[in-house]
């Protein structure tokens, strides 16, 4: 069956949000690399309904007027990827976690890199918020979306995250 796809405008540049039918599977950066996250078989549909609640969240969160978001999410990854973006999807609003953290809270405080490269293929952007991930310093690390926005997500959500 395939994929639908919408376009909405944001603060981060255009996001392309893509759902099936049992909910959504991506949210993609204006410039993403095509090979981050691999999608078959999508088609244009605006008005399909997990489309639509995602874009008006996204909006609502761009606004300052959603901490958390309330959408089905259908992952497609890796077991551990999957494992991943579940500690993604834990890390409140307002919080940064380190990839050593997400690590050690996985059971394994030797995957900080695995931990990285999983959640450089997070292919839910901002709603499992890959950019509250920064280095152990603290620091603002890669984001597929640049770091620009990593640090506009960051700072929406509260300046104090920024170091």
């Amino acid at each position: 069956m395939a994929l639908a796809r919408s376009k909405m405008p944001s603060p981060v540049g255009e996001l392309t949000l893509i759902a099936s039918e049992a909910g959504l599977v991506a949210v993609l950066w204006e410039n993403d690399d095509p090979a981050r996250v691999r999608l078959a078989d999508v088609k244009d549909e605006a008005d399909h309904p997990v489309l639509t609640r995602t874009a008006v969240q996204l909006a609502e969160y761009f606004a300052g007027e959603r901490r958390a978001f309330d959408l089905p999410l259908d992952f497609r990854g890796t077991d551990f990827q999957k494992s991943v973006w579940a500690q993604l999807l834990a890390i409140p609003f307002g919080e940064t976690r380190s990839y050593g953290e997400i690590a050690r809270n996985l059971g394994n405080p030797t995957a900080s890199r695995a931990v990285g490269a999983a959640n450089g293929r997070n292919p839910i952007s901002i709603i499992a918020p890959c950019h509250r991930v920064v280095g152990a310093s603290g620091s603002l690390t890669g984001f597929a979306g640049g770091l620009e926005a990593k640090a506009f997500l960051l700072k929406l959500e509260g300046p104090k995250l920024l170091l």
